[in-house]
Parts: structure tokens; C-alpha cells; sequence
């Protein structure tokens, strides 16, 4: 506890911050229209107000270098929709996939692979409804291809720095460079996706057969060939960029600048798409992490974990599921990342904070946003995963990706 801090803020102070934490876990409050950003944005304020953090401190507590990637890739993904990309990687696998089994197998690898790119919240936002309209026109049952588009997108954004939020704050604390945490990850998320494939087709073995299809019309194509053509471009030396070792939000935000110069489409009709609600809440959640490490609370917690995260991989992944699961994984991911650089090895810290903290995520439906926001698209077109319907290949995913990711680092490290 800071000593210049009075008792009574202090209490008052923690108060706001467990609040905030616990609603941006729930993901509203009772009796309110609140959303996880105008949770953590309402804290963050309180907090500043009330003394808590000062301005100054509160603007400190912003990482800049995460929010501009965010940025960037909310705008190259934005253009990658207007130009039809993912309709014309939906009729692809409406053209390769022959029976149950294979389309599953392609929605998985797609998912994945887009995921680990272009950030998982995105990709499930984007391919939720081509999902439910491809299960539509093939004649299946869409509960089986909604777990495994949730639950890949989460378990393929383990291979980047940029394929969700929690690994862009560790790419960026931590100085891995992409390639770098590619090579380490990579495997884990490839050998998940397999064990994603396997549970799913298991658990639904009636619905996922590998009885042939009838023929199915194609979507609509709809978009912008230039556009689509130039997003391709941008993403491609994006990506040369990450592997040529160009830092990470440079990288990011070289490929959305050159997506904005152009003759053809106005700025109203790109930077209204963007999720502005995720910066907000991201910003409002630095602070609060911020706060809570000028109060010194952070360190007091830290040093409860401490002897059980320090004693390896195994251990460290437990902590970090449990306080994932609490809080959720970016606020996890925030209270670790003063004390990561304190570890004896912190390269191999970083990377299983990584990869827990991403798997843990498919445990409930609850656990990440993207699985959220698979069953609230699902359910405007009247399919509901339920809670208890998730849990049946959820449990057993987590689990398994989780024991993979822990042997994978131990045989690594």
C-alpha cells in the first residue's frame, strides 16, 4: 500500500477495482446496459477520480504500442470483409468439403489459420453467420461447427503475437519476436486443432459422419475485387514484415496505413466498422491494472503466487488458468506482466503465460469473448449453444490442449 494513500481511499479503491474486474468477467451488471467496456472505461474514471491513480499515471498505465496494433489490424480486417475475403474462404470450403468429417476438418483449419493472423474476436464475429448459411445449404446440424469455430479461433490465436489481445500485450512486454513465438506456439495450436477435430467428432458421431453430401450452391459472392486484391497485398507484407523482425504495431500499422490511401472508398465507410468498444475497454482495463499496481496490490498478489508460479511450467499454467478463469484472461495477462520479467526465465514465463491463458478460454462459454460471441450471432439466427451444451467438448478441449501446451514447453524449455 502506498503510504501517502489514506486508509479509507484505499478500501473505497479496491472496492471499485474488484468491481470492475468481476463485471468485465460477468460481462455486465445487474440492472444496468453495460458492456465490458463501459465497465472497465466507468472504473477507470472512478478510480482517477477519487485520487486512486492521478492522470498522469493513469496515462502511463495506457500501452500504447498494444492499442495501435489493435488499431491496425481492426482496420485491415475491416477491408478484408468489405472485399468479400471471407465469403470467397467460405465457398471454398463449400467446394472442398465432400462429407461432415472433411467440413469439419475445414473449418477448423480455416478458423485457425485466419485466427492466428487477423485476431480471433474478428474471426468469429465475421464466420459465425458463413458458418450457420454453409451448415444451412449442406443440411447439418450447426451445433457441432459453432463449438469448433469458437473454440479453434481461440486455440489458433495461440500461435501469434497477433491472433488475440492477451498474446499482443505479452508480444509487446516481452520482445519475443514474431517468428519467435510462431516456432514455440505454433506446434501447440496445430496439435489442438487435432484435438479439437477428434473430441467434436467423438462427442457428435451420430451428426459428424462421414456420409457423402448432396451438391450445394455456392454463397453470393459480394465485394471489391481492387480491394480485395490490395487487402491481400497489405496483409501479405504485414506478415513479411512479423518474420522479417519489424516490430509488431509498426508492422500492423504500416499494412492498415496502406489500406487507407486510396481513391476509391471514403474514411466514413471504414473507421465506423472499427471496434471502438475494444479499445475502450482496454484502455479502461490499463488503467485499472495500473491502479491497482499503485496501490501495491499487485505486488502483494504477486507474492502469494510467486512460490507456485515459479516452479515451472506445470505450475505456472494452473495459476494461470485459475485467474483466467476469475477474471478472465486479459486481466490476468495485465497482473502478471510487472512480475514476468522477475522470473529466472522469463522468455519461457511469457510463452506459457501465453498459451495458458488462451486455452483456458475454451474451458466454459463464458471464458473468452469469442466464444460469447459465437453463441449471441448463433442465437439472432436461432440456434442456441447453450452453457451446458458447450461444456460437453469445452471440458475436454481445454484439458487436453492444456496438457499438450504443458509437455510441448517442457520438452522445449
Amino acid at each position: 500500500m502506498l503510504t501517502f494513500l489514506p486508509n479509507g481511499l484505499f478500501w473505497f479503491a479496491l472496492v471499485v477495482i474488484v468491481g470492475t474486474i468481476v463485471g468485465v468477467a460477468i460481462g455486465r451488471f445487474p440492472g444496468l446496459r453495460m458492456n465490458r467496456a463501459t465497465i472497465a472505461l466507468a472504473g477507470a474514471t472512478i478510480l482517477m477520480v477519487s485520487g486512486a491513480i492521478s492522470l498522469d499515471k493513469a496515462y502511463a498505465a495506457l500501452d500504447l504500442n498494444t492499442l495501435t496494433l489493435l488499431f491496425a489490424m481492426m482496420i485491415v480486417n475491416v477491408n478484408l470483409r468489405r472485399a468479400g475475403f471471407f465469403q470467397l474462404v467460405a465457398n471454398g470450403v463449400i467446394r472442398w468439403a465432400h462429407t461432415p468429417r472433411q467440413l469439419l476438418a475445414l473449418i477448423i483449419i480455416v478458423a485457425g489459420v485466419l485466427a492466428a493472423i487477423f485476431l480471433n474476436d474478428t474471426i468469429v464475429l465475421v464466420f459465425t453467420p458463413l458458418v450457420l448459411e454453409i451448415c444451412k445449404r449442406l443440411k447439418q446440424k450447426p451445433l457441432p461447427y459453432l463449438m469448433a469455430l469458437a473454440t479453434t479461433a481461440n486455440i489458433g490465436s495461440t500461435a501469434t503475437i497477433t491472433g488475440n489481445p492477451q498474446n499482443m500485450i505479452i508480444g509487446v512486454a516481452s520482445k519475443i519476436t514474431f517468428i519467435h513465438f510462431l516456432a514455440v506456439l505454433g506446434p501447440v495450436a496445430l496439435g489442438s486443432m487435432v484435438i479439437i477435430w477428434a473430441v467434436i467428432v467423438l462427442i457428435y458421431r451420430r451428426d459428424v459422419t462421414n456420409t457423402p453430401f448432396d451438391a450445394a450452391a455456392e454463397l453470393a459472392e459480394q465485394g471489391d475485387r481492387s480491394l480485395l486484391r490490395k487487402s491481400i497485398i497489405a496483409a501479405g507484407l504485414m506478415v513479411i514484415a512479423l518474420v522479417a523482425g519489424m516490430p509488431v504495431p509498426l508492422a500492423g500499422l504500416a499494412a492498415a496505413t496502406l489500406l487507407l490511401v486510396t481513391r476509391r472508398i471514403d474514411p466514413e465507410k471504414i473507421l465506423p466498422d472499427l471496434d471502438w468498444s475494444l479499445l475502450v475497454f482496454f484502455s479502461g482495463l490499463f488503467i485499472v491494472t495500473g491502479a491497482l499496481e499503485s496501490l501495491g496490490v499487485s505486488k502483494q498478489l504477486f507474492t502469494l503466487v510467486q512460490p507456485i508460479a515459479q516452479r515451472g511450467v506445470a505450475m505456472l499454467t494452473v495459476v494461470s488458468v485459475v485467474l483466467s478463469n476469475l477474471i478472465s484472461n486479459v486481466p490476468a495477462v495485465l497482473l502478471f506482466r510487472p512480475f514476468i520479467p522477475q522470473f529466472a526465465a522469463p522468455t519461457p514465463a511469457w510463452l506459457t503465460l501465453a498459451m495458458a491463458t488462451t486455452l483456458a478460454g475454451n474451458l466454459t462459454l463464458l471464458g473468452s469473448v469469442a466464444n460469447l460471441i459465437v453463441a449471441e450471432s448463433a442465437k439472432r439466427e436461432g440456434v442456441e449453444l447453450s452453457f451446458q451444451e458447450y461444456l460437453k467438448a469445452g471440458i475436454p478441449i481445454t484439458l487436453l490442449s492444456l496438457g499438450l501446451g504443458v509437455l510441448w514447453l517442457l520438452w522445449i524449455f
